[in-house]
């Protein structure tokens, strides 16, 4: 019975700690509202606190950049540095499980997340709090919370368990890319694993609040197609009237051809479905359709279209009447012997009718040898001209843009960029293309440290590129906005690069140096006068008419020589469209066109 009685002793002992690891990961540890002189003086209130932009100027003595809230390059250093020096030149390792988690947003076009994670291991003695940034990607956006423990504590290896939320990010756009950096504090100079990233979405409309409340993301989800005879008739359901959508489009694709078709429905007959007819389609071909709402950007319902053959009333004879099905052979067979006399009889003709016959072929292929001499003269040079073998590897280009004109304009600019790379031998450089890089080292030092590498740079001019913000900044705002993020930032990085390359361009225009490393460029709806004064030094083109001029500039070789011409025929202005990726470039300039149209 006593043997009993001490086992059942020793279980207990031994899940004690179980129960307490238990009860210390249960709960999520939030930040605290606590000062930083609390944190300083070690006071035993101060356990993980939040710490503020008027804190930071506190004991600083300067306010921190807005956009970075109460972060500060070295925050150890900086605000326990004069305590003991000692405590912040351990390595601590990069935080653990670092998950984002989505809380109540009332404001239906925005989400808010939390952020949470568990300490490592490895250093844990040593740790002094966290720092957690918040990096839109294809922009500069960017939104930085600061938590410190008080200076003198020492956290148990038991604490690795525990985890540890930050404040909310409020004011996050829906159905945006972000990078969430949760770094360890302190941070040693030479130490590179002392921070964790993860990259994450908000949600959609659709995912909030329903498709049926969100205009840009909505889409026909019932489509019906029946065939009459050669009339195709399409059935899709409408969009909800508080959408306010009022056309459609539908576009079908066969063998290189396109079919476009407006829809504009009579809401008066019915509101729910519309049927629309696609006439002048080739039997027997499979079709690719897609069918949206006449907005910008706005989803594509994509559905297949089999084309069947009609069997003609010609078809139907022969098989109902028996006579044709014997007549039509024997009609061939005595149009076949005909042939064969008429060929016999042909062979046989007299020799004098081909004497006579000889003299005038003759007279026909004799043609005076000066004027046939003129003529092969007369005709232009195609020689073959190769590029240049001295650069080994093809020219790095380096794509600058303006966001201010919408996401088509965007679009235009990545579908660009993928065309020069795909056949223009060209490496092309975008920002949006290497967008953790640009979360983790900021637009601005992002693109000067291409602008040093790239062979060349492109500078696709519009109108929103001249619009200059007024970046001035109040510093008594309060706390709960310095919080949130500011989404204009992408657009005031493209304008301090684009004035970067201004100054650059005027540096070497003074010295007398060669300014080809530059280029502006503009599609076909802008205009000349949206290229900015300090770009109008260098070179610039229209795109997509001129092409060829951005190859040769590219590749350093010359169009037009003495007696022979330079041409490629799938970067042509009329051939480009043929390839794919062409295409795809064709119709994004085409919709950045209307929407630029539309803000117009």
């Amino acid at each position: 019975m006593w043997r009993a009685a001490l086992i059942l002793y020793q279980l207990l002992a031994l899940a004690k700690p179980v129960l307490a690891q238990h009860d210390a990961t249960a709960t999520a540890i939030t930040p605290q509202n606590c000062s930083l002189d609390c944190i300083r003086k070690g006071g035993p209130a101060c356990e993980y606190c939040r710490i503020t932009r008027s804190d930071v100027k506190k004991v600083l003595g300067f306010n921190s950049i807005k956009v970075f809230g109460s972060c500060i390059p070295w925050p150890c250093f900086e605000l326990f540095g004069d305590k003991d020096p000692k405590i912040c030149q351990h390595y601590v390792h990069a935080p653990n499980d670092v998950e984002v988690e989505f809380v109540y947003e009332p404001n239906p076009r925005s989400d808010t997340v939390v952020v949470s994670w568990k300490p490592s291991y490895y250093g844990i003695a040593f740790l002094r709090g966290f720092q957690v940034s918040l990096q839109a990607l294809g922009g500069s956006g960017v939104a930085c919370q600061l938590f410190l423990f008080q200076w003198n504590i020492s956290l148990p290896a038991s604490h690795a368990q525990r985890v540890y939320k930050s404040d909310p990010f409020p004011g996050l756009p829906l159905g945006s890319q972000y990078a969430v950096t949760v770094m360890a504090l302190p941070v040693p100079k030479e130490w590179e694993k002392f921070y964790h990233s993860k990259i994450f979405s908000t949600r959609s409309c659709a995912e909030k609040k329903g498709l049926e409340y969100c205009k840009k993301d909505w889409y026909p989800r019932h489509i019906e197609v029946q065939q009459e005879g050669t009339a195709i008739t399409v059935t899709f359901n409408l969009a909800p009237p508080n959408l306010g959508i009022r056309s459609y489009f539908s576009l079908c694709y066969a063998n290189g051809g396109k079919k476009y078709t407006d829809i504009i429905p009579n809401s008066t007959k019915n509101r729910t479905h519309y049927s629309y007819q696609l006439n002048d389609l080739q039997e027997g071909t499979n079709y690719t359709c897609e069918i949206a709402a006449n907005e910008v950007d706005a989803v594509r319902k994509t559905f297949n279209i089999d084309v069947m053959h009609i069997q003609k009333e010609g078809a139907s004879l022969l098989s109902v009447t028996p006579s044709l099905a014997v007549v039509l052979p024997l009609c061939l067979a005595v149009v076949a012997i005909l042939g064969v006399l008429l060929a016999v009889l042909t062979r046989r003709r007299p020799k004098c009718m081909k004497a006579q016959a000889r003299p005038k072929r003759m007279k026909k292929v004799d043609k005076k040898p000066d004027i046939t001499s003129q003529q092969e003269a007369s005709r232009p040079q195609e020689d073959v001209v190769t590029l240049p073998r001295s650069r080994l590897i093809p020219p790095r280009l380096l794509i600058c843009y303006s966001s201010y004109d919408g996401p088509a304009h965007v679009k235009a600019v990545m579908q660009l960029g993928a065309f020069i790379q795909q056949h223009m031998a060209t490496q092309v450089c975008l920002d949006l293309w290497d967008s953790l890089r640009v979360a983790e080292e900021g637009s601005v030092a992002w693109h000067c440290r291409q602008i040093q590498e790239s062979d060349f740079v492109l500078v696709i001019c519009s109108r929103g590129l001249n619009q200059r913000p007024d970046l001035a900044e109040r510093d008594d705002e309060n706390e709960e906005v310095d919080r949130g993020l500011d989404f204009g930032c992408h657009a005031y990085s493209s304008d301090a690069v684009i004035q970067l390359i201004g100054e650059e361009v005027g540096r070497a225009k003074a010295r007398g140096q060669d300014l080809s490393k530059y280029m502006a460029a503009i599609f076909e709806h802008s205009e000349i006068t949206d290229i900015p004064m300090e770009l109008r030094l260098i070179s610039h083109y229209t795109l997509m008419s001129d092409s060829p001029l951005l190859f040769s500039h590219l590749h350093g070789v010359a169009l037009h020589m003495p007696g022979s011409y330079l041409k490629i025929s799938h970067i042509s202005e009329e051939g480009f469209a043929k390839l794919p990726a062409g295409a795809a470039l064709q119709w994004a300039i085409y919709e950045a066109g209307l929407a630029m149209g539309a803000k117009r």
